[in-house]
């Protein structure tokens, strides 16, 4: 598959949708951009959201495994 693309002032370019549609690159998907012998090269970027637990949160963890293990123990 070969398509030409035009990068705009900003640096931005389009992906055609039929390759879009063939790769499953869908809007605000992340990509690397790889420099290699070839050219660039695009790669799918695969973000994980981290949850950064507050005080509350973590006690509020404790007490549903301190509630878990009553159920636990008493076979419920």
């Amino acid at each position: 598959m070969r398509e030409k693309v035009t990068i705009s002032e900003r640096g931005s370019l389009t992906i055609p949708s039929r390759m879009r549609r063939a790769f499953g690159i869908k809007a605000n998907d992340e990509l690397f951009v790889e420099e290699t012998e070839q050219g660039l090269l695009l790669r799918p970027a695969f973000s994980v959201p981290i949850e950064l637990y507050s005080e509350e949160r973590i006690a509020e963890f404790a007490r549903e495994e301190k509630a878990l293990a009553k159920k636990l123990q008493a076979g419920i």
